[in-house]
C-alpha cells in the first residue's frame, strides 16, 4: 500500500508516511473546509491524511474522533476521495459536525453537489467512533460504532458505480469553515484502513 501523505497541510505526517500512531492529531486553520454547493460554492480546502489506492482495493476504513467542537461546522472524520483524470473529483465524509448548538454525526456525499445528513451524536458528547465499508451489494455504508454494536446512518449507492477513477484517497480530515478560533485540533484514535 502506498504512504499516507497530507494534501492541504504542511504538517509532519503522523507516522512518517507509514501507519499513523494509535492517537495522532490534525490540526485545521480556520476558514478550511470540504463542501460543494450550487450555484457557485466549491471548497476542498482541509487538511485531509490520507492513503492513496485503486478505488476497488478499498474494503473498509474505521476511526474514533473526538474535538473540543467550538465553532459551527467545526468538524472531522473520514473521507474517501474520488480522484478522475481530469483532475476533477468526488467525495464522501462521514464524523462529527458541530451545527445546531451541538455536535452531531454528519454525512455529506458529493457527486455533481454535495447533500449532508445529520444524527445528534447519541451520547450527547463530542466523540464517536466512525466506520465506512463496502459491502457485499456493492454500496458504501457509514456506520457508527459503539462497542460490538455497529448502527447504520447512510448508505451511498454510488461510489462504487463510477467510471474513470485514477486514484481513490482514503482518510481522515479535520475542518473549521468559520473564520474564528484559530486551529482546529482534532483528535483521531485507532485508524484502521482494511483492502482487498
Amino acid at each position: 500500500m502506498s504512504p499516507f501523505k497530507f494534501v492541504n497541510s504542511t504538517a509532519p505526517v503522523p507516522g512518517n508516511g507509514g501507519p499513523p500512531p494509535s492517537e495522532f492529531t490534525i490540526n485545521a486553520p480556520s476558514s478550511t473546509d470540504i463542501w460543494a454547493k450550487p450555484p457557485s460554492t466549491t471548497r476542498f480546502s482541509a487538511p485531509i491524511l490520507y492513503q492513496s489506492m485503486p478505488l476497488q482495493s478499498f474494503k473498509r476504513i474505521r476511526v474514533a474522533i473526538n474535538a473540543q467542537w467550538k465553532y459551527l461546522y467545526d468538524q472531522g472524520g473520514l473521507i474517501i476521495v474520488l480522484r478522475n483524470a481530469d483532475g476533477s473529483h468526488k467525495w464522501v465524509k462521514a464524523g462529527i459536525e458541530l451545527t445546531h448548538g451541538k455536535p452531531h454525526l454528519g454525512v455529506v456525499a458529493k457527486d455533481r453537489w454535495a447533500d449532508w445528513s445529520l444524527l445528534p451524536v447519541p451520547s450527547g458528547g463530542g466523540a464517536a467512533t466512525i466506520e465506512m465499508v463496502k459491502e457485499a451489494d456493492g454500496s458504501l455504508w457509514i456506520y457508527l460504532v459503539e462497542g460490538v454494536q455497529k448502527s447504520p446512518i447512510r448508505e451511498v449507492t454510488w461510489v462504487f458505480e463510477e467510471d474513470g477513477i485514477e486514484e481513490a484517497w482514503v482518510g481522515v480530515y479535520a475542518a473549521r469553515p468559520g473564520g474564528e478560533g484559530g486551529e482546529l485540533p482534532v483528535n483521531f484514535g485507532h485508524l484502521i484502513v482494511d483492502t482487498v
